[in-house]
């Protein structure tokens, strides 16, 4: 049965609060008793220095060069400014993930917590071969050494290989599509490892798409990714087929290789999977891939407008501003930053990762860009303007 419109924007606006609520005291545990279980545990977020009165020292491991994850490190760091554990000057613009840690390992001022300079670590540009031995100078790192109290671990091959060492040190998996779906965390309720903590957003991606298919009643949808298990994670493509069974619509795909290989190849797989689409389907999502940058963006959205497509984009509103027609998604990623930042500080403060809940869901909001609209000769319904909270008129 489908769902109105008006009762999808209901249900995302009344889940932001209650998830936002849950955030604060510790997860429920998997085995206690519903009848007999306890109020769960409120962890201060207050800086505090280690025990031995020492700062606490915190390591970052990356996937690869991806725009996404220096720009979720710098909004982490913002969150820890608010929470007052550090001072940073302001980060320049344009950096990638290891010249940002070094800037913050460097200007960084904090009491209580510091940046390791050489506790950085990345398998190459997503290189599949260096993953083993990445894994083992962290591993011996922390085991050995012991001089790293938390790790950052940024994307999904660094998610996974953290799980997969059994997470040594607390934590904190970060900017990844799916971690329940790429075997990073066991559920959304208990990430299966004590020091071991992911963002989770139950059903995001399929309230996407219910979401678009109930203002764009497409019949085929177009869908861009690399054809192996972490491509398929990126880009949800497991939510993408149960809501085209659900709702009886055809999905079109092309397959855009991007692991492994130069930066350029990657965004020419994704923008010639796009321009090969789009004369075939009658609405693209536009999902995670190495290729999609905000630099190529724009040729994206450029190829779609050509071809009278409506597209929503799965990352956010940043995109609609540059020529998406729509997305669900957080306007403002501040919203992430500051939960990592409490994330961390709850574990400094005595939680263990586990405990704390992982689940997360987007402030409901709808960003929309009349001028594609009016390109592609799309009319918004009147409930989507009302509910626009972002509306651009231009590219």
């Amino acid at each position: 049965m489908k769902t109105s419109l008006s009762t999808l924007l209901m249900s995302l606006a009344l889940l932001a609060p209650a998830a936002s609520r849950a955030q604060a005291g510790a997860a429920p545990s998997p085995t206690a008793a519903t009848s007999t279980a306890a109020a769960p545990q409120v962890f201060p977020t207050k800086p505090v220095a280690r025990p031995d009165g020492g700062k606490w020292r915190i390591g970052y491991f990356e996937s690869g060069d991806y725009s996404e994850y220096p720009r979720t490190l710098r909004v982490t760091v913002d969150g820890l400014q608010k929470l007052g554990w550090i001072t940073v000057p302001a980060i320049p613009d344009g950096l990638n993930g290891r010249q940002m840690w070094e800037y913050l390992a460097d200007n960084a001022r904090s009491d209580t917590l510091e940046f390791v300079r050489d506790a950085w670590w990345q398998p190459g540009n997503f290189d599949a071969a260096q993953r083993p031995a990445v894994r083992a100078a962290i591993k011996q790192r922390l085991e050995g050494k012991k001089d790293i109290d938390l790790i950052i671990a940024m994307g999904t091959w660094a998610g996974q290989d953290m799980a997969a060492m059994g997470a040594p040190v607390p934590t904190i998996v970060a900017s990844t599509s799916d971690a329940v779906g790429a075997r990073i965390t066991r559920s959304a309720q208990d990430s299966g490892l004590d020091n071991l903590h992911a963002r989770v957003q139950p059903e995001r991606y399929q309230r996407q798409v219910r979401l678009f298919h109930e203002i764009v009643p497409f019949k085929r949808l177009g869908l861009v990714y690399e054809d192996s298990p972490e491509g398929r994670t990126y880009s949800a493509v497991d939510a993408v087929e149960q809501v085209a069974r659900e709702q009886g619509f055809k999905v079109l795909t092309c397959n855009a290789p991007s692991n492994g290989i130069a930066q350029e190849a990657a965004t020419r797989n994704a923008l010639e999977c796009y321009a090969r689409l789009a004369p075939q389907i009658d609405a693209a999502y536009v999902t995670v891939h190495r290729g999609v940058t905000p630099a190529s963006i724009d040729t994206v959205a450029e190829i779609l407008r050509q071809a009278r497509v409506p597209s929503f984009s799965m990352l956010g509103s940043e995109e609609v501003k540059h020529g998406l027609l729509l997305s669900l998604a957080q306007a403002d990623y501040s919203y992430v930053g500051l939960f990592y930042a409490e994330t961390m500080a709850r574990i400094f403060n005595g939680a263990k990762a586990r405990e704390l809940s992982q689940v997360w869901i987007d402030p409901a909001k709808i960003a929309l860009n009349l001028q594609t609209a009016r390109v592609i000769g799309f009319d918004p319904p009147v409930d989507i303007l009302l509910a626009a909270d972002e509306v651009y008129e231009a590219q």
